[in-house]
């Protein structure tokens, strides 16, 4: 019950801060209007290091992702009996966060009337710069490789400054790997924001692009076999 309420709330943390940069980055009417992708980038490290810290007080060992959960089982680093709690944990939490994003920027959703002007899905989730599927696919497993393997390198990850250390791993992901589809790195982190846009009444909001969320669903669980597998070769 631990694994579930920590990963519930760290990553329903995660989202409200990560969607939140977005949206103020897309959105009219917003301070942050067009800052940039240092911005996007150092804010997402620093969501997912406060999600960390979050999840670790709570009781969970702080993944806030299926792309470490479902790796860390299948190679025996966490385990089988704690998988769906901490899943139902993630993608719950990241639903609430996205309902909580929505919520906090209703009027700018309002003052932004179409996708051209930025009220589109990605505020909430990923897409690709040039929409090459198998391409996109690879990214994403590069991405979460590099981001998985260094994590299981940090040992206990939610102890002392750990959880900066994998904020700061986020976003330099994010400025070197993530310019070519928007560093998912994580399903929970794509699907809930992405459903929750899809079935929430955003105003003047656009397409959902289901068409994609294949690549941020398989991706990154495919880099994160592939990292837990080279460690375990290694070590």
């Amino acid at each position: 019950m631990h694994g579930f309420i920590g990963e519930f709330f760290g990553t329903m943390v995660l989202i409200l801060l990560g969607a939140g940069c977005c949206a103020g980055n897309s959105l009219n009417k917003t301070y942050g209007k067009q800052s940039g992708w240092w911005f996007i980038c150092i804010s997402w490290g620093l969501a997912v290091t406060m999600g960390v810290y979050v999840a670790g007080f709570l009781g969970s060992l702080g993944h806030l992702n299926p792309a470490v959960t479902i790796p860390f089982a299948v190679f025996g680093l966490f385990p089988w009996s704690n998988v769906i709690p901490y899943l139902l944990g993630q993608f719950l939490g990241a639903f609430v966060g996205a309902v909580l994003v929505i919520i906090q920027f209703y009027p700018q959703f309002k003052a932004t009337p179409n996708e051209e002007e930025g009220n589109n899905v990605g505020i909430f989730a990923t897409r690709p710069a040039i929409n090459s599927p198998i391409f996109n696919f690879f990214s994403e497993v590069i991405a979460t490789f590099a981001f998985i393997f260094v994590l299981l390198n940090l040992g206990n990850f939610t102890q002392g400054l750990k959880p900066f250390i994998v904020g700061m791993v986020i976003a330099v992901v994010g400025t070197c790997l993530g310019t070519t589809t928007g560093f998912a790195l994580n399903p929970a982190r794509d699907w809930s924001p992405r459903l929750a846009y899809t079935i929430l009444p955003v105003p003047n909001k656009g397409v959902s692009e289901w068409w994609y969320a294949w690549v941020p669903m398989c991706g990154p669980i495919v880099g994160g076999l592939l990292a837990c597998a080279l460690q375990t070769a290694l070590v």
